[in-house]
């Protein structure tokens, strides 16, 4: 049998096979970060999916950074979110959420009234949001946490894991890259804290790793993963040594039995950080980046990881599994509707399809 289509058992997550639909950000949220009725469709659409995980979602309402992006930290959000995945589980299918406080990388404008962006220092990023209203603006100067916000952020990510439970949701992951909060704890650039939260390299997974153990106490390990991509610069983030970081990351969560590591390619040349996960992370890896169907197959063959997260063609192709089993061809997708609102190269790309087999 392809590798692919193997089932697994992540922690406590049951996949009907090894094809992973990655969180991509899509806009396709309300204004207010409610999930929309065309995210009901999008995700129902995909279930076939071993496992989907559903795009970044900000924990607290500070964690709001881009426009139109959902969030789960209210009633309101709850209940929509539970309307998306009663429909994936409906067709058969397992759903987790990954958390994403964005931190610094946001802009007023985006954000709901009241709130502030935060990051571990008061050093903007060096990059620029679209906004619906203002297009192309600076990210906000942040607010510099204390240490007792910083608990209370931490409690922010525990109450999610627990909401994003209610909401029906099978687990969630911590997006650990990217430039967002987490790694702004872990970057030099953005970390210039002199407390037990920056410096040295372990102050600075600090932050990461106490986040991944108040959601694993919260809801249970097993349904918490985590993603990383070492040496991503992202959203302006600088890591002096992503080697010794990944290396530090996986001693740290050693022993706390997560459901699963979702590493990504690293750009950084010479640096392979699949083979470095594979050795210092005993549970289930899921590969992303550049993977198509036969390669996903082989890396998962050779042992290299348990399942290969797909992105950008799950943009075009809900009925990717099928197509991979099938070889037919695989759909392009609309780079113009990619942060549009609404359904238009969203959930309106057909499943089923016949098209020519794969050479």
């Amino acid at each position: 049998m392809n590798a692919l289509f193997r089932p697994a058992r992540f922690g406590e997550l049951e996949l009907a096979n090894r094809i992973v639909m990655a969180p991509m950000t899509r806009s396709r949220a309300s204004s207010g970060h409610v999930p929309t009725v065309v995210m009901e469709d999008y995700y129902a659409q995909r279930a076939s999916a071993g496992l989907i995980i559903a795009e970044g979602t900000a924990p607290s309402a500070d964690g709001i950074g881009y426009c139109r992006t959902p969030g789960i930290y209210s009633d309101e959000q709850i209940q929509a979110w539970r309307k998306v995945t009663d429909a994936v589980h409906a067709r058969g299918g397992r759903i987790v959420l990954q958390l994403m406080h964005c931190g610094r990388v946001a802009a007023q404008a985006n954000k709901p009234a009241g709130t502030r962006s935060v990051a571990p220092s008061a050093v903007a990023a060096r990059t620029q949001l679209y906004t619906d209203s203002h297009g192309m603006v600076d990210t906000d100067l942040p607010h510099a946490l204390t240490l007792d916000e910083i608990t209370g952020v931490i409690g922010d990510y525990r109450q999610a894991a627990l909401n994003a439970r209610a909401a029906g949701f099978d687990g969630v992951e911590l997006h650990g890259t990217s430039g967002y909060l987490p790694m702004q704890f872990i970057a030099t650039n953005s970390n210039v804290r002199d407390d037990r939260y920056g410096g040295s390299l372990a102050n600075r997974i600090r932050f990461t790793l106490e986040v991944l153990q108040a959601m694993a106490e919260a809801i249970g390990a097993g349904r918490v993963g985590l993603r990383l991509c070492p040496g991503n610069p992202y959203n302006d983030v600088e890591d002096p040594d992503p080697r010794a970081t990944l290396e530090a990351l996986l001693a740290g969560i050693d022993g706390l039995d997560l459901a699963y590591l979702h590493i990504m390619r690293s750009p950084v040349p010479g640096l392979d950080a699949f083979a470095i996960a594979r050795q210092g992370f005993g549970g289930a890896l899921i590969a992303n980046d550049g993977f198509d169907g036969q390669s996903a197959a082989q890396h998962i063959a050779s042992g290299a990881a348990e399942a290969v997260s797909f992105a950008r063609h799950y943009i075009a192709n809900p009925d990717l599994v099928e197509r991979l089993r099938e070889g037919r061809a695989l759909a392009r997708f609309d780079r113009h509707t990619l942060y549009s609102p609404g359904p238009a190269g969203y959930s309106d790309y057909p499943s089923g399809v016949t098209e020519p087999a794969l050479e």
